[in-house]
């Protein structure tokens, strides 16, 4: 996986997610997209170090708690967003191993 899918798919996730557990009603489905992403993409990372991996999804972690956190004064899709692109930027960054840039 490239790191500009991965970065894609980190930050989609956390908006996918979101929109699976609003059109559903069930908020446990929206985990099961989150988790099965994570997953995906900390296989991805692992390319770029165990520190880098775990790294990410501890980020991803506190992302989707900071999205609740931030819904009160933004709104909940602007915060869904506004994590999406954090981790999507992060991820992008931090996964240096497709970058060319060793570890």
């Amino acid at each position: 996986m490239s790191r500009v899918v991965a970065a894609l798919l980190a930050g989609g996730s956390l908006a996918a997610g979101f929109a699976v557990a609003e059109l559903t009603g069930v908020r446990a489905l929206g985990g099961l997209v989150l988790l099965a992403a994570v997953a995906v993409c900390a296989l991805g990372w692992r390319r770029s170090g165990v520190v880098v991996a775990t790294g990410l999804v501890a980020l991803y972690l506190v992302l989707f708690v900071a999205s609740h956190l931030l819904a009160g004064p933004l709104g909940a899709w602007p915060a869904v967003a506004l994590v999406s692109m954090a981790m999507a930027a992060s991820s992008y960054t931090a996964d240096r191993h497709r970058a060319g840039v060793p570890a």
